[in-house]
């Protein structure tokens, strides 16, 4: 009786090492794709501006044409440009949504990076 007392006891308590060195591998696992998630979002955000500042650039471009078309009278390029104008404005209000969705999931990122942390840090006092 005390043996198989003895080696469910062992049992246990192996059973509870391996679970705890797999909370651990899963924990570094976590906070990695945090990381890796924070950074692609700062790609995610630099590239969405630079296409912005593009966006903004060929937008003020075309204003340009517009108003140089309507002042010659070329009514037909005028309209070319109106719908150049009407696609580079979908295309910044596309971009700047990419923009806030990104900021939210850096957000969201960090946070829970911070959450692993401080679990971190309580796991080690106990």
């Amino acid at each position: 009786m005390r043996r198989r007392i003895l080696s469910l006891l062992c049992f246990a308590v192996l059973e509870s090492v391996f679970a705890l060195g797999q909370d651990v591998a899963n924990d570094r696992r976590d906070r990695h794709q945090d990381r890796r998630d924070l950074r692609q979002d700062r790609v995610d955000r630099r590239n969405d501006r630079a296409d912005i500042r593009s966006d903004q650039h060929d937008l003020s471009k075309d204003r340009r044409d517009l108003s140089q078309d309507l002042r010659r009278g070329d009514f037909k390029d005028a309209r070319s440009d109106r719908r150049d104008i009407r696609k580079d404005q979908r295309d910044l209000r596309s971009d700047r949504r990419d923009v806030r969705s990104d900021r939210r999931d850096t957000r969201t990122d960090r946070k829970d990076l911070r959450a692993d942390r401080r679990d971190l840090r309580t796991d080690r006092r106990k």
